[in-house]
């Protein structure tokens, strides 16, 4: 079994195929020579794939990027890389290269990327196909947040109560939707520009919480929703709970220091194969029954 293995991965060395994998964490386990080649990595680097880019955009080499707040275009990226089980895109390269690049991401999160140089094959209509990627892209991400939108969070809750589960797994998982407390009063004190700020803060903060193959995003003025795959009831309040201690120990705003704020939250199971609809409905009741709780809590459904 050692040699074949070793066999294998000399001829991922020897492939012209771009070939990398990274963990849960989004941090790269392996990489082949042609990918490290052309996303400069050394030999025996393994850096998180947001750091890679980051790197990368600074140095304008790698991956082209064409927004240039690279940040606000990380936050977005990160609140849809991962999420579904595989996609498939054209990525064009500093170096004048295009590549056809697939995702394929397993149940635990762990993801497999593998490229093809389509550079002389595709050259016709690229502007075009390029045009069509941004537009994709926009109609996914929250303008005001940067990061997952309506859209794309239903579709990733219409995913996790579809899909057929794994051996050994029984819960389809949890859907949560968040509400920030009293926003109105933050609006009604501060002006609407702080609420856009804290909303930003807010979506941020989170993101950095949630695990690759959670799904996060804002479904329209203070509320969110998050949703959770293989993962039990409790173990989703656990999660929203610490969530809760995190945010309420922010100060968003550095001209009024003292302002703390919270937020609410209601999480209903998903049970396989149920109405998206009625899942919906019952997190959202249980997110008022929070609101009616004393706010800044998590409540489970009925």
């Amino acid at each position: 079994m050692e040699s074949k293995l070793r066999r294998i991965l000399r001829f991922m060395e020897l492939t012209d195929v771009f070939f990398a994998v990274f963990d849960e964490e989004d941090r790269l386990i392996f990489a082949n020579r042609k990918y490290r080649e052309t996303f400069y990595l050394a030999a025996e680097e393994y850096p998180l794939w947001p750091d890679l880019m980051r790197r990368n955009f600074h140095a304008r080499r790698g991956t082209v990027i064409s927004n240039p707040d690279f940040e606000l275009w990380l936050k977005g990226t990160l609140s849809r890389r991962g999420k579904v089980p595989f996609r498939a895109f054209e990525t064009d390269v500093h170096d004048g290269t295009w590549l056809w690049m697939t995702e394929t991401v397993d149940e635990d999160g762990w993801m497999l990327c593998l490229a093809s140089d389509i550079t002389p094959l595709r050259a016709q209509g690229r502007t075009l196909r390029q045009e069509r990627d941004i537009a994709l892209r926009s109609s996914l991400t929250d303008e005001l947040t940067g990061i997952a939108n309506r859209r794309f969070l239903m579709e990733r809750l219409s995913d996790m109560v579809e899909r057929e589960p794994e051996t050994g797994r029984s819960p389809a998982g949890c859907f949560a939707i968040f509400d920030v407390d009293n926003f109105k009063q933050v609006n009604d004190r501060f002006g609407h520009a702080f609420g856009d700020r804290l909303l930003i803060g807010f979506a941020q903060k989170i993101s950095t919480l949630v695990r690759r193959v959670d799904c996060f995003g804002r479904l329209g003025g203070e509320e969110f929703g998050l949703v959770l795959p293989r993962m039990t009831p409790a173990e989703a309040a656990g999660a929203v709970e610490a969530m809760l201690e995190d945010v309420g120990a922010l100060r968003p705003f550095s001209e009024h220091p003292e302002f703390a704020y919270s937020f609410s939250a209601g999480i209903a199971s998903a049970a396989r194969r149920e109405d998206q609809a009625d899942l919906y409905a019952r997190a959202d009741a249980a997110l008022y029954k929070a609101k009616r709780a004393g706010k800044n809590r998590v409540c489970l459904a009925d």
